[in-house]
């Protein structure tokens, strides 16, 4: 019996210290978790050459202009609905997007060509982040993958909710 309760003691001396520190740290971690959604204010987008970034959204405003593909400025109020910014929040978490560097420009003198600029904003209450991505970055690829995956993600709820509006 005493062989037994020494077993016991064991364990409760390691175990529950060990349960009680995880609760605490993950717990605080979690409270204090930087980017909530439910912090969330507004994500914006700009894109285009380096000295005219012609396409933006912001969400904030629900402003909307784009270069359609006669060359026309196309200016529009477009709201998205909250799920599809909580869609775009929990899609730039699964990619990384809070980890990325702030400035991902690539060098025009080696290419010659003009590389399409993106400025990928969210604002939370406490902080924000923004990017800044060319498309002749060179880096990681798995970041520029990811990268480019979010930006695909934006431009396809921008488009299927411009789609639902005009139906």
């Amino acid at each position: 019996m005493v062989s037994r309760s020494k077993k016991i003691f064991l364990a409760l001396s390691v175990i529950l210290p060990f349960l009680f520190y995880c609760l605490y740290y993950y717990g605080h971690m979690l409270k204090n978790a930087p980017y909530k959604f439910t912090e969330f204010e507004s994500m914006s987008i700009q894109y285009g050459d380096r000295d005219s970034l012609l396409n933006r959204f912001d969400s904030k405003t629900g402003n909307y202009q784009y270069l359609n593909s006669r060359d026309s400025l196309i200016k529009k109020r477009l709201h998205l609905p909250k799920d599809d910014l909580l869609y775009l929040h929990r899609k730039a978490a699964d990619l990384g997007f809070w980890d990325f560097p702030e400035n991902e420009t690539g060098d025009s003198v080696k290419t010659g060509q003009q590389p399409v600029r993106y400025i990928i904003e969210f604002k939370y209450q406490r902080k924000s982040k923004r990017v800044i991505y060319d498309s002749n970055f060179e880096g990681d690829p798995r970041l520029i993958d990811a990268n480019q995956r979010l930006i695909k993600e934006i431009m396809q709820v921008l488009n299927q909710e411009e789609q639902n509006e005009k139906k």
